[in-house]
């Protein structure tokens, strides 16, 4: 046996991460082939989907659910397994499983068990449009998906606005006119960005602009498919804008008789900083 076919060898009592294809099938790997076939069972995030891209691949392998709602019960299920001397793969539905996936916190408990974990190596639909970008790729972090709505969401839009790292973001289609909306109030209009849709699939579609231009460009077109968003890191602040004390500006605009509303507007289009954080600056004028 050659060293190259004994690394390869599924071995028991360990769980592998297989990557999946994010959408051409072609995109499987030949070491992920044969993971899944030789496996003794297959933990997968949805088992109908799964069961599908088995088919298609010509396995046929038991398969077990796990998933964001039954991931405490059934986790510590296949650890046992695990420990009984059976090989599992994790899949999740497209891409590499444990990222902006339950498949994490199963990856921590058979660390806590001692048991082996390992991992095949594949698509990731963050790291293709990352790369896709034309976009810094030397500091970048994945946000994954957003918290949906109320002051979770304001503060992680507050926090990652400061980052100048380049920010990886998901969304889903009817979602992401009002995802843009918030990036121009929170980041600035003229940050850039690059929406990445259908990464592999026939429809794949690469849109590089600003995020001004973004908003404008979906007031007429339909948002459609599953969406990577990869925004730029927030600019290092130059000298004029360290300069700026933006409380006094506000001051002096609304001792002139200008209301507050519309000093903040003009403080935004004469620094060109986020409207979030003039409005932050202003309110803390008479504390």
């Amino acid at each position: 046996m050659s060293y190259t076919e004994e690394r390869n060898k599924v071995e028991k009592s360990l769980l592998y991460l297989v990557a999946t294809p994010i959408g051409n099938l072609a995109d499987i790997t030949e070491r992920a082939l044969k993971v899944l076939s030789e496996v003794d069972f297959v933990a997968a995030e949805d088992t109908r989907n799964s069961g599908l891209l088995l088919s298609r691949l010509g396995i046929k392998k038991p398969m077990i659910s796990y998933h964001d709602h039954n991931r405490t019960e059934r986790g510590p299920e296949i650890v046992e397994r695990l420990k009984g001397g059976e090989s599992c793969a994790l899949i999740s539905d497209a891409g590499m499983p444990a990222i902006s996936d339950p498949g994490e916190e199963l990856v921590a408990l058979c660390a806590r068990e001692g048991i082996r974990v390992s991992i095949i190596p594949g698509a990731c639909a963050a790291v293709s449009a990352l790369a896709l970008s034309g976009l810094s790729t030397r500091r970048f972090a994945f946000e994954g998906f957003l918290p949906v709505s109320g002051k979770e969401r304001k503060k992680r839009l507050t926090d990652i606005a400061k980052d100048e790292r380049t920010l990886i973001i998901y969304e889903a289609p009817h979602r992401l006119k009002k995802t843009l909306a918030e990036f121009c109030e929170y980041f600035g209009s003229d940050r850039r960005i690059a929406l990445c849709r259908e990464l592999t699939k026939l429809n794949e579609e690469i849109i590089r602009m600003t995020l001004a231009a973004a908003c404008e460009y979906y007031e007429s077109v339909e948002p459609r498919g599953e969406y990577v968003l990869v925004i730029d890191g927030a600019p290092e602040a130059t000298e004029a804008e360290e300069s700026v004390n933006i409380a006094d500006r506000a001051a002096a605009l609304i001792a002139g008789g200008m209301s507050q509303k519309d000093a903040i507007k003009t403080i935004v289009k004469e620094t060109g900083l986020p409207k979030n954080k003039v409005y932050a600056e202003v309110l803390k004028i008479g504390e």
